[in-house]
């Protein structure tokens, strides 16, 4: 018997749990498995990494240009938040079609979920274009970062449209399995930000030097190409998702409002629960100084390159597990939930040791002003540990919400992220007087208790008797 048999035996992760029919060969689940992952991992791990090059890139201008987009982070993920939870309701239900073989259901779904989105993107635009100033400053801006904070803001939500639209889109291909598509347009999108990066943000060929407004430029450039390329996937009637022109998709329908809303309306606590805790946590370091605010985001910056192995993993578990209870085989469910999770400690093992070992070079690519790399020091100690937690905590709540258990996962992050973390982070901050070296110790049992949580929700078994 080979490792890998023994690693991703089906009888092994079924457990007790009872088999609903014939169970394929375990190399072959692996396959699949495997096959839906890598493309939605490729993609996280480099829109990840487009992340950090921009933040190296933009970092040339200084530590208050790294601040000064930090400041921004936490309100354009709480603007997006009522579209990435209309996302997780797409993805599940269009995955639980699928299984189910209902292809117009599917496509139902989509355009629903269009028009949503086109509605909220002008409400949303419009709002941020005139408060854009008091958020900042509710923030933690500094005088230093003001300024430059507002302006990047407002450049980059300007461009919502086409970030919203081509989240929605490829959440949907997500959602059958097509996990490529949204890899090509994602890759796509980030080659060009990257190379309009180069050429505004310090001025080249000609154009002028721009700073972090032409990486905010360089950004929404890039994302209406992604848009454009997720747009010709949808528009032949040939593929299995496609935007019709038929009256009678152009018009809410309550039922499959009723599905987006029962799902996405737990999605959105949960992305308001998370967003909360993270813009407190941003708020509590940013009164500890620019360079600490600094050094805090370069951290989170490379932290994202191990939530995308985990986030690619766990976008993948939202196809597999929904189709599975789609196709009424919960056993397979399991299955799939159990090969992500043995997938993931893998990841983790080899993000760890990069951490560890080049911990202290890939945060000196960011900056070398001495009290920053002083922080970075105990910063990538503690990411290297906060892996293994991460990405194994994001790939059991992707399980649970392609089963539609959106509400359980929402309790967590209320529970653990909107009051656990910024409690423990002021108590440790400020009362303990630990600094920012508190604000990951926070961090940590966060990761921790979220994903002590969601295995417990995972292992009862209760996901798989939603019906969505």
């Amino acid at each position: 018997m080979s490792v890998s048999d023994l690693l991703f035996s089906p009888k092994q992760i079924l457990g007790k749990h009872p088999a609903q029919g014939e169970i394929p060969d375990g190399s072959d689940l692996l396959k699949k498995a495997f096959a839906v992952a890598w493309p939605s991992t490729v993609e996280s791990f480099l829109v990840a990494l487009v992340g950090m090059v921009d933040t190296i890139m933009v970092s040339s201008l200084g530590a208050y240009a790294i601040a000064a987009i930090g400041l921004t982070n936490q309100p354009k993920f709480i603007a997006l938040a009522v579209f990435m939870s209309l996302n997780v309701a797409v993805s599940a239900l269009v995955a639980r079609r699928k299984g189910e073989n209902d292809r117009e259901g599917a496509n139902r779904i989509l355009m629903q979920a269009v028009l949503i989105t086109i509605l909220l993107i002008v409400i949303i635009t419009v709002l941020i274009q005139i408060f854009a100033d008091p958020i900042i400053h509710m923030v933690g801006s500094q005088a230093d970062t003001h300024a430059a904070a507002v302006g990047y803001f407002r450049i980059i939500m300007g461009g919502l449209c086409f970030t919203a639209l081509n989240m929605v889109l490829c959440a949907a291909q997500r959602g059958i399995g097509n996990t490529k598509i949204a890899m090509k347009t994602n890759i796509v999108s980030n080659l060009v930000n990257v190379c309009l990066n180069y050429i505004l943000i310090n001025g080249k060929f000609g154009f002028p030097a721009l700073g972090i407004y032409g990486a905010a430029i360089a950004t929404v450039c890039g994302t209406a190409v992604g848009l454009c390329m997720s747009l010709s996937t949808v528009l032949h009637s040939g593929n299995y998702l496609y935007l019709t022109l038929d009256k009678s998709y152009f018009h809410f329908d309550k039922q499959t409002l009723a599905s987006i809303i029962n799902i996405g309306s737990s999605s959105l606590a949960e992305q308001v629960f998370l967003r909360f805790g993270f813009l407190m946590y941003t708020i509590l370091v940013a009164h500890l100084g620019t360079n600490a605010l600094a050094a805090h985001q370069i951290g989170m910056n490379i932290i994202t390159i191990s939530f995308a192995c985990g986030d690619g993993l766990s976008v993948a578990a939202v196809a597999l597990v929904g189709q599975s209870l789609g196709a009424k085989r919960p056993d397979l469910a399991k299955i799939y939930g159990g090969i992500y999770q043995r997938l993931g400690v893998f990841c983790s093992c080899l993000v760890a040791i990069v951490y560890f070992i080049w911990g202290k070079q890939i945060f000196g690519l960011f900056s070398q002003e001495a009290e920053i790399l002083t922080y970075g020091n105990f910063i990538m100690n503690m990411v290297s540990v906060i892996v293994f937690l991460q990405i194994a905590q994001v790939i059991f709540s992707g399980c649970l919400r392609g089963s539609g258990d959106t509400k359980y996962v929402a309790m967590v992050s209320l529970i653990s992220v909107a009051i656990i973390r910024p409690t423990l982070g002021w108590i440790f901050i400020y009362v303990i007087n630990t600094g920012l070296w508190g604000a990951w110790v926070g961090l940590l049992i966060d990761q921790f208790l979220r994903l002590l949580l969601n295995f417990l929700r995972f292992r009862s078994g209760k996901w798989m008797d939603i019906k969505i």
